[in-house]
């Protein structure tokens, strides 16, 4: 867990096109905003770089002491068409205007305006539907509960199994977590269901077994025939990394469950609209799952998420047999529509595929100076990964990865705590849309960071 110090500290002032750093950092007169919350809050909210966020607009993100920073977050991989855009903004507000905020489950225009557009995103339009949530996690809950559901009513009680993998993030709920694959969150539900199984994910690099033939042995290892499983859950890239399936690994894993009937869960709630390169990250498998989670990146704001599946699947329900109270509100649905009308029109994951090309490249220069500390790196569109190790072995190093993301904040470069399996990994995913010499100049600035805590 990443623990910031909140004692200011004087560094060299920063005045850029895009950066501006003026004050200590922490700013002294924020470090009482973080006290405060400190005494009504959880510690577990305190985990993220002590930035006392004013205004964002764009690519930057302002506090109200002068200071400016080029975001490498994007609200953890919400903001992909940008912080503040105009456009999203006036949706809001013409739907404020209109009186209409809150609905429940009652029909509002927009509702069926945004499921089209997500229908048409679909592996096929004709075929699938579309189910609105409110966060990732309870997508992720639901293409459990539909795997299992299908499972059930087609097989019977038999076929119980979902198979995940290890190191996977789902999300925070317990469904969510029981998926995941990292023991230390699974410590809180005590007796587990053991109709949740893992397997090693072929990252390459925490594992160097990526062959297909290691799925199946873990399975037959474990006792478990493919009549017994429900259903398959990846993310399409796993956010520890990011660490992306190999193309033939992920078409053999489809075949496999077309062939057993299987259900297909691909979650795509932080590597979908764009994040990559193309709107959803399985389109670089090929493949075509049968259910997509989808959250954070479908409205570059407001929460919202969706479960987007076969409609034979998602219509196992009876009416009013799966809801939610928040099910496609009003604001976030008209967030949603403009942020997709930005993506498209802007064609921004396109423009995600063509940046890779110039931030992945200055990352590996970073890299390679640093081969020893900096053990893997990974990305494709705008989002990246480098892990921090030992010096020369695979060991994660988390106080160093730490310590270079303070260094990018008092340079003017803001990322979100390191992740990974043990904190190691620092993540960049800046918004889709960021101007091509402000992200050279923030790559720079993160060699800089690099270079200086690991002399």
């Amino acid at each position: 867990m990443a623990i910031y110090d909140l004692t200011p500290v004087d560094v060299p002032r920063v005045e850029t096109r895009y950066r501006s750093i003026r004050t200590k950092i922490p700013v002294p007169e924020s470090v009482p905003i973080f006290e405060t919350l400190a005494a009504s809050e959880p510690r577990s909210m305190s985990g993220q770089p002590p930035v006392v966020w004013h205004r964002a607009e764009g690519f930057t993100v302002h506090d109200k002491w002068g200071n400016r920073w080029i975001d490498w977050s994007s609200c953890v991989l919400v903001a992909n068409a940008g912080h503040g855009r105009p456009e999203i903004r006036e949706a809001l507000k013409r739907v404020i205007d209109q009186g209409l905020i809150a609905s429940y489950v009652f029909v509002h225009e927009q509702r069926a305006e945004l499921c089209g557009m997500l229908r048409s995103l679909s592996p096929d339009p004709e075929a699938y539907r579309v189910f609105f949530l409110s966060t990732g996690s309870e997508a992720t809950e639901n293409g459990i509960k539909l795997a299992r559901t299908y499972a059930l009513e087609k097989y019977g009680p038999r076929r119980k199994y979902l198979v995940s993998f290890r190191n996977a993030f789902h999300g925070r709920t317990m469904g969510a977590q029981l998926a995941g694959g990292m023991d230390g969150q699974k410590k809180w539900i005590g007796d587990r269901d053991l109709g949740f199984v893992q397997v090693p994910f072929p990252d390459g690099y925490k594992n160097t077994d990526t062959s297909f033939g290691l799925f199946l042995a873990t399975l037959e290892e474990k006792g478990i025939p493919p009549a017994e499983i429900a259903g398959v859950m990846t993310e399409s890239y796993q956010g520890v990394g990011p660490d992306f399936l190999p193309v033939e690994y992920a078409g053999r894993l489809e075949a496999f469950c077309r062939e057993h009937d299987i259900v297909t869960i691909f979650d795509e709630v932080q590597s979908g609209f764009g994040r990559t390169g193309k709107m959803f990250c399985y389109e670089h498998y090929g493949v075509k799952p049968d259910i997509i989670c989808c959250g954070k990146g479908i409205s570059s704001s407001l929460p919202i998420s969706a479960v987007i599946g076969r409609a034979d699947i998602l219509g196992l329900y009876l009416p009013g047999a799966m809801t939610s109270t928040h099910s496609a509100s009003p604001l976030p649905v008209a967030a949603a529509i403009a942020n997709l009308k930005i993506l498209l029109g802007e064609n921004l994951a396109a423009r995600a595929a063509r940046m890779e090309g110039i931030l992945m490249p200055l990352l590996a220069e970073v890299q390679k100076r640093h081969a020893a500390r900096l053990g893997c790196l990974n990305g494709k569109g705008l989002v990246a990964g480098i892990q921090v190790v030992k010096s020369g072995t695979k060991i994660p190093d988390p106080d160093t990865a730490l310590a270079i993301n303070v260094a990018c904040m008092r340079k003017g470069v803001l990322m979100f705590a390191p992740v990974g399996v043990a904190g190691e990994c620092l993540k960049i995913a800046p918004p889709l849309m960021i101007a091509e010499d402000a992200l050279v100049e923030s790559a720079h600035a993160f060699g800089e960071a690099v270079d200086e805590v690991l002399a």
